[in-house]
């Protein structure tokens, strides 16, 4: 098991962000729900956007299409659900607030998602304060977030050269590529996926797999594959810290007063 205890220190960070009108702060969603968790996301080849609203008694995930929001909902745990878990009066204030703040949201795509990625650049540059770039006056908004460090986690100590990629799978499942040579590498020789009652990584090893040749024994390349998938899909970044804080304060859910510049 990775020892999360050897971690980068957590830092202070802020950014000034032109968000836009932020109408759908106007318009929260029932209080009585408490606060929801928020995932935005922008697809660069079909230039869509897509949201999950996830609330401890369910959740409704949507996306941009062609004439306008699809949604769908799951219960509390995840699960698919086949209509809304929350009664009529809940579920319409909720999906037109959701849906407002996915408009607007997706009328910032890509350039607020490249002002994030600037962001977290600056901070991993070591600077505490990140200000975007406007054409012409406007109305910003100043973030304060705490960036969570990274685990310490040492390179590649096997012969050869590794990468990992997405598989098709349930829970987010990654596959670690292995090259003998300094070519791109192809050859899997493990996979981790979430568990989806622990939120931990679980890993397992490639049938087959000769360990003499990849350098290392089987148990500490699962080991080390655990560190990464935990940096890398685990443990919020810097981009997806600032982007959380950015769709809470358009949505009106973070919880303080807008810091309008």
């Amino acid at each position: 098991m990775t020892d999360m205890s050897l971690r980068l220190p957590t830092t202070r960070f802020q950014a000034v962000l032109d968000l836009g009108p932020k109408t759908a702060a106007a318009v929260p969603p029932p209080q009585n729900l408490g606060k929801p968790d928020l995932f935005g996301d922008w697809d660069d080849e079909t230039e869509q956007s897509s949201l999950a609203v996830e609330f401890a008694s369910g959740q409704v995930h949507l996306e941009t299409v062609d004439d306008g929001i699809d949604y769908h909902f799951h219960t509390g745990d995840g699960a698919e659900a086949d209509g809304s878990p929350w009664p009529d009066g809940i579920t319409e204030p909720v999906v037109r607030w959701a849906s407002i703040l996915l408009t607007e949201f997706h009328r910032r795509m890509p350039e607020l998602l490249e002002d994030l990625e600037e962001a977290a650049a600056w901070h991993d540059e070591g600077y505490a304060l990140y200000v975007c770039e406007v054409e012409e006056p406007t109305h910003l908004d100043l973030l304060t977030v705490d960036i969570e460090g990274e685990l310490l986690t040492l390179p590649w100590l096997g012969s050869g050269h590794v990468d990992h990629e997405h598989i098709d799978g349930d829970n987010h499942p990654i596959a670690l590529l292995w090259s003998a040579t300094s070519e791109t590498p192809d050859v899997p020789i493990a996979e981790a996926r979430l568990d989806p009652r622990t939120e931990l990584p679980v890993t397992t090893a490639i049938a087959g797999v000769d360990w003499s040749l990849v350098g290392l024994p089987a148990d500490e390349v699962l080991s080390w594959l655990e560190g990464i998938y935990l940096n890398h899909h685990v443990l919020p970044d810097a981009v997806g810290t600032l982007l959380t804080a950015a769709l809470e304060r358009m949505g009106g859910v973070d919880g303080t007063a807008s810091e309008q510049l």
